[in-house]
């Protein structure tokens, strides 16, 4: 079904001319020279040594031998795919970036995904935040949105940004933990960087952990210029919110997956484009403006502050949807280069001091890692225009160049090639009046460390809550040194003293001083630098923080696991399974093992699975087929431990979970406690539109309220 719901783009199909398929071809070297023995290299004799002018060999070796590339030193860990960007409402008015301005346009796109902490070889399912990176490839250039799955950042300058990163990463001294942050460096860091705890509450959150890279947020992070063809100027900050939702998993549950499928993103992102899933996301704007850039309590150029959705509402413009894989994985997905200077005219900077460093290290680290700078050459890279200029070599050039002009001004060539007019789509760099005295100073405007992460964590659910404070306990207990608990917890207190008091007891710390207002202040910070606890956000609570209010209607590509085993009653397995698929969901048929299964009707059913080779953590919900017979075999006692883990955990993790027709003895057997049926999580056949409700349940993704209940006995 690959592709079956977009047609192919032509733009896109440009990308493509130096793909390659090896279908019915003969084995050739580098140089096109067909090889008719690539199984033994030359020598002399049988038996004798193997000869120096094998070319072949030494070709074939040395390739090998220089395969791998430095993996980036942040985001190395990602996934990627290609799609196309669609406006639906023009930004004429704001903006003279052409992509953004006819309705129905389209422009391709390649999307990676990414965590931050972690190797390229580590888990999918670790605590971080996750790279959302977008290359358009518009008329104009190559225009890159390089952001996050989360709105703010950790730091406000990017002199701070090393110092981040080194701490984040493994400790020096035995290179451990890999992909984490529960340690003693990262947070004897955040303890010290006040400036840090609004994005500690969102790191810290759900947003952590998401269910799937196709049901997480996408943000530009800082705020940006939109620039009109009259030279009107709007602030501006980008927003990808996904179709199906904002989900997460439970922390233990993403621990389990780690185990089981370390690659459960990125072959999630994979299949569902496979099986024509396409991901999407609809693009939203928040425009302010210039005049209007102080009028909030908060300074736009600060990366660590939002704009509440409250204050200044996300207006819909266009849809991003990804449609198709990568041919080649370290081709495309490895090699794309993105840099947030890649600007198209009508985009431009704001003096963010994160966002000028980015400016710097994005095109430093791209000649480090591909080793030229003609790595826009390589061709997941190329703009879909033909480049014209006068750079000339290089390491690994590809552009030949014709005629013997290489620089400008000239006159042997005609001086071309020409610059451009601002009306002939010549980029300008916005007018702005800069003035002052060289300093090194932050600004006071960017002094409140505390009222948006009130703001965050007052906007989340019971549940969410809860999660958030146990992703603090659980990372602080990893913290080997009591003072940086300490001084964390004290930076907590300012956010929510009840929040801190837990946590204080939790990670074995006596906070005296919460009830303080300046008792939890590193010894060492200057006081100037630090807001008053007390401060309340200008917006007390935002919908928009929470998952609690993400979209709950769909079933969309969800993964549903039928346990079954020979004697299964067919027609209601067939039945349910047409209702789920008809809805975009998938099935996948678990067994006690990949034996064929028999249904009652002589139907054959071919497992996917087994109950010891994937885990309930793999699924969205769980569907017990009907069937006396099928119920006796998952009984048995080859079957029950793994019949009783699957359901046990399901329910522990808060999923739906549909007990067929005689499958009394499984639900009897299992640790749920409501036995009088009114979870509305658990789905019984007898009850009344039973197929109904399971969709319903799986819908709305878990049923988190119930969550303590939910929880298996010790």
């Amino acid at each position: 079904m690959k592709n079956s719901k977009l047609p192919p783009n032509e733009k896109v199909n440009q990308l493509q001319d130096h793909t390659t398929d090896n279908n019915d071809q003969k084995l050739t070297t580098n140089q096109g020279l067909k090889i008719n023995n690539n199984q033994d290299s030359l020598k002399a004799d049988e038996r004798g040594p193997s000869l120096l002018e094998d070319f072949i060999l030494r070709e074939k070796i040395t390739h090998f031998d220089h395969e791998r590339i430095p993996e980036r030193i942040v985001h190395a860990r990602g996934s990627g795919a290609h799609g196309v960007f669609k406006m639906t409402k023009s930004l004429e008015k704001y903006t003279k970036a052409k992509f953004l301005q006819e309705v129905g346009k389209e422009t391709p796109v390649f999307v990676r995904f990414s965590t931050v902490a972690g190797s390229s070889g580590s888990t999918d399912l670790a605590r971080d935040v996750r790279g959302f990176a977008i290359k358009f490839y518009t008329e104009e250039g190559n225009y890159d949105l390089v952001g996050n799955n989360i709105p703010v950042f950790f730091i406000q300058d990017a002199m701070k940004f090393p110092d981040l990163i080194h701490a984040v990463k493994p400790e020096p001294d035995n290179a451990i933990p890999q992909a984490a942050s529960a340690h003693d460096t990262f947070w004897d860091f955040i303890s010290l960087m006040p400036e840090s705890m609004h994005m500690i509450m969102w790191a810290m959150s759900d947003r952590a952990i998401p269910r799937s890279l196709r049901m997480m947020e996408g943000f530009g992070v800082h705020t940006f210029k939109f620039i009109n063809c009259e030279g009107t100027v709007h602030f501006v900050k980008f927003h990808f919110k996904p179709k199906l939702g904002v989900h997460s998993v439970a922390w233990d549950e993403a621990t389990k997956i780690s185990g089981k499928d370390s690659d459960f993103h990125r072959r999630d992102l994979w299949e569902a484009i496979e099986n024509g899933a396409f991901p999407e996301w609809e693009f939203g704007v928040q425009l302010i403006p210039e005049e209007d850039e102080h009028k909030f309590d908060f300074d736009l150029l600060d990366p660590t502050k939002l704009i509440p959705e409250e204050e200044v509402p996300v207006e819909i413009v266009g849809t991003l949807t990804l449609n198709r894989n990568p041919d080649n994985f370290f081709a495309e997905t490895e090699q794309i280069a993105f840099h947030p200077g890649h600007l198209v005219p009508g985009i431009d900077f704001t003096n963010d001091p994160l966002l000028q460093g980015r400016l710097f290290s994005y095109t430093d680290t791209q000649l480090s890692r591909l080793g030229s700078p003609n790595f826009h050459e390589i061709p997941i890279n190329r703009s879909i225009n033909t480049v014209h200029n006068n750079q000339r070599d290089g390491h690994m050039r590809q552009q030949i160049v014709k005629g013997k002009v290489s620089y400008e001004p000239n006159s042997i060539g005609g001086g071309c090639p020409f610059q451009a007019m601002m009306k002939d789509g010549g980029f300008s760099t916005h007018n702005e009046r800069v003035d002052g005295q060289k300093i090194r100073a932050r600004s006071q405007s960017f002094v409140d460390h505390y009222s948006q992460a009130k703001l965050f964590y007052n906007s989340q659910s019971g549940p969410e809550k809860q999660h958030l404070q146990n992703a603090l306990i659980f990372e602080l207990s990893k913290v080997t040194i009591p003072a940086i608990r300490e001084r964390v917890v004290g930076q907590l207190a300012f956010i929510n003293k009840d929040l801190a008091a837990v946590v204080a007891k939790k990670v074995g710390v006596k906070v005296t001083h919460l009830d303080q207002p300046n008792g939890s202040i590193p010894a060492d910070a200057d006081p100037k630098t630090l807001q008053s606890p007390e401060k309340e956000p200008a917006t007390k609570t935002s919908e928009a923080l929470s998952m609690a209010n993400t979209v709950k209607n769909t079933i969309e590509s969800r993964v549903i696991g039928f346990i079954m085993e020979n004697g299964v009653k067919a027609t209601d397995v067939k039945t349910l399974q047409s209702k789920l698929e008809g809805k975009g969901a998938t099935v996948q048929i678990i067994a006690g093992s990949l034996a064929p299964v028999t249904a009652d009707d002589g139907t054959v059913f071919e497992p996917k699975h087994s109950l010891t080779s994937t885990a309930s953590v793999c699924f969205d919900a769980l569907y017990i087929c009907s069937g006396k017979k099928s119920t006796a075999q998952l009984m048995n006692e080859d079957n029950l431990p793994g019949t009783l883990l699957f359901v046990n955990e399901a329910y522990k993790h808060c999923k739906a979970i549909y007990f067929g027709q005689e499958t009394e003895a499984i639900f009897n057997a299992s640790h749920i406690k409501n036995k009088k049926h009114d979870d509305p999580g658990i789905i019984i056949a007898d009850h009344k539109n039973a197929d109904d409700a399971f969709v319903k349940a799986i819908a709305g993704h878990r049923v988190w309220e119930l969550e303590k209940e939910r929880n298996n006995p010790a």
